[in-house]
C-alpha cells in the first residue's frame, strides 16, 4: 500500500508518502507565503525520496478543512488534479481529526482549537476509544469562551489557536487544561495518511470529484453574495 498525503490547511504545509504501515517520507514548511509556491515541489521531492511515482500509488489523501480558505483550496485542487492524472482515488480527512489523532493515545478528551481569525476558533472535542477517535459533538466555529466554559474535566488542548488563547484557556479551564507539545499544533500529512489508509479500501476514482473544502463557515465572498442576493 502506497499513499501520498497533503496538508495545506494552515501556515504549515506538509506532504508525506506512507508505504504499508510506515511513513517513508514527510516534508514540511512553515511559511506565510501562499502554499501554491512550494506545494508541488514538496510533492515531487517526497515521491523521489520514497522512490516511487504517482502511477505506483494506491491513492491520495488531503485535509479538507476547516482551516485557511486559500490553503484548503490549494491543497484540495492539487490532490484532486494528481488523482485525476494518475487515475487514483483521493480521500478527504478533517483537519481537526488529524490534530486530535496525532495526540493518541490519551486518557482524557482532546479539545482541538484552530485559529479561525476574527476572534473565533474552529473547534471539536474527541476521545480515544481503544486507539480510535470518537468525536463528541459537531465541528464548530465559535468564540473561544463558548467552548471553554463547557470544560468541566481534564482536557488536552491542541491546535494553532492554543498559543493564541493560552491565557484565555487558563482563565476559563483552569486546572482542567492539559497542554499538547508545541510541535503538535499543526496538522501533519503523515497523520492524514494514517487516517486515510483504512478509508482507501473500496474507494473509487470518481470520489475525488466530490471532494470540496469543509469551511464550516462561509467565506467573505459567499457572505457578500448572500447579502446582495
Amino acid at each position: 500500500m502506497k499513499l501520498l498525503a497533503i496538508d495545506a490547511a494552515t501556515r504549515c504545509c506538509s506532504v508525506a508518502v506512507r508505504v504499508d504501515d510506515r511513513t517513508a517520507v514527510e516534508l514540511a514548511t512553515l511559511s506565510n507565503r501562499t502554499h501554491s509556491v512550494h506545494l508541488m515541489t514538496l510533492v515531487q521531492q517526497a515521491l523521489e525520496l520514497a522512490e516511487t511515482d504517482l502511477h505506483r500509488l494506491d491513492g491520495l489523501a488531503v485535509t479538507i478543512g476547516p482551516g485557511s480558505f486559500t490553503g484548503l483550496r490549494i491543497g484540495i485542487s492539487t490532490a484532486k488534479g494528481l488523482a485525476f492524472a494518475a487515475g487514483k482515488p483521493c480521500i478527504g480527512v478533517s483537519s481537526l481529526e488529524a490534530l486530535a489523532f496525532a495526540c493518541l493515545p490519551w486518557p482524557n478528551p482532546i479539545c482541538v482549537l484552530m485559529d479561525a481569525r476574527k476572534g473565533d476558533v474552529y473547534a471539536a472535542i474527541f476521545r480515544d476509544i481503544g486507539g480510535r477517535l470518537e468525536r463528541i459533538g459537531d465541528e464548530q466555529v465559535l468564540a473561544p469562551h463558548a467552548i471553554l466554559q463547557t470544560i468541566d474535566s481534564p482536557h488536552l488542548f491542541v491546535g494553532d489557536a492554543v498559543p493564541i488563547y493560552e491565557q484565555h484557556i487558563r482563565d476559563l479551564a483552569g486546572d482542567h487544561a492539559e497542554w499538547a507539545p508545541a510541535d503538535r499544533h499543526y496538522p501533519k500529512a503523515s497523520i492524514v495518511a494514517r487516517l486515510a489508509v483504512e478509508r482507501l479500501a473500496g474507494a473509487t476514482c470518481e470520489e475525488a470529484a466530490r471532494l470540496v473544502p469543509h469551511y464550516i463557515r462561509p467565506s467573505d465572498a459567499e457572505r457578500a453574495q448572500r447579502s446582495t442576493g
